[in-house]
């Protein structure tokens, strides 16, 4: 398997930034998100103090992001990180489609992260809770589970499911139709929180409980401290000091995820500082 110098997580403006600056230096660069890059500047009217892109929209200020990294030949990963394990001397990355990946270093650019967790979300991961469809789904062939989704982007993951358990009940957190296979049953009830004994065992609502076997919970991002275990973070954000280092050698982070002020060119530029560090830490690592 290949093995990446740097894997960068997310295509918002640190993670780009961070992309941008590794590639100058000439380092091997995995960048995983989305290509149509972050929806939040997507969908932003007019930024106005974003150096150099004067009063310009979020369509055209992606638009130019575009540009650039067709310039530096960056190529993007489209698929979500859902767990990055620290192997020692390297990292590996699992994500949605259930590709696995390696790299030297890691910066986490993801963006902000959800705070809020279901009663009993933490207790019960990996004991009947997922935060990956295709990654786990082989595990309930014949069982019934359920599916909480904050975006439609999950329909499709709800439908290979649908192919392999027994029943899958799905519970759409977001308003519009939904477009999944006529065998699931769509529940448009609350979740409130996650019960069991050792393993899950019941999913409650704000009006029943339902008996499962397991609980697929799909978010945008996944909250840092799981989605690489052993990271340290303060009210919900990764802790970074000044050369955006996290506690976690090799491991780095920028942009949201560290916190406010949530501001583009503020993410710009610890993505800047991020590759920076990454590249040293590189460089430190191949001389001794």
């Amino acid at each position: 398997m290949e093995r990446y110098d740097i894997g960068i997580i997310g295509t918002g403006p640190a993670g780009l930034s961070a992309a941008l600056t590794a590639k100058i230096r000439n380092k091997n660069i995995l960048l995983l998100g989305r290509k149509n890059l972050s929806e939040k500047v997507e969908k932003a009217h007019t930024v106005q103090n974003y150096l150099g892109l004067p009063n310009y929209s979020g369509a055209e200020m992606v638009k130019v992001f575009q540009q650039q990294l067709n310039i530096m030949n960056i190529v993007i990963t489209e698929d979500k990180a859902t767990a990055i394990y620290n192997m020692g001397d390297y990292f590996e990355i699992q994500t949605a489609a259930n590709a696995m990946y390696e790299t030297t270093s890691i910066i986490l650019a993801a963006g902000m992260t959800v705070t809020h967790f279901f009663a009993g979300e933490k207790q019960f991961l990996g004991r009947g809770v997922s935060y990956c469809a295709t990654c786990d789904a082989p595990l309930y062939k014949g069982k019934v589970v359920a599916i909480i989704a904050d975006n439609a982007a999950e329909e499709s993951e709800v439908d290979f499911m649908a192919e392999i358990a027994a029943k899958v009940y799905y519970f759409p957190l977001y308003q519009g139709n939904i477009h999944v296979s006529s065998s699931v049953i769509v529940v448009h009830e609350k979740p409130v929180g996650i019960i069991g004994t050792p393993k899950v065992s019941q999913l409650q609502t704000e009006n029943t409980t339902y008996d499962v076997d397991g609980i697929f919970i799909l978010r945008e991002s996944v909250a840092p401290d799981q989605l690489v275990p052993g990271l340290t973070t303060e009210g919900g954000y990764v802790a970074v000091n000044r050369q955006m280092e996290t506690v976690m050698k090799g491991c780095f982070a920028c942009g949201d995820i560290t916190g406010r002020p949530y501001q583009y060119s503020k993410a710009a530029g610890e993505g800047n500082v991020a590759a920076l560090s990454a590249v040293s830490y590189l460089d430190r690592n191949r001389h001794k």
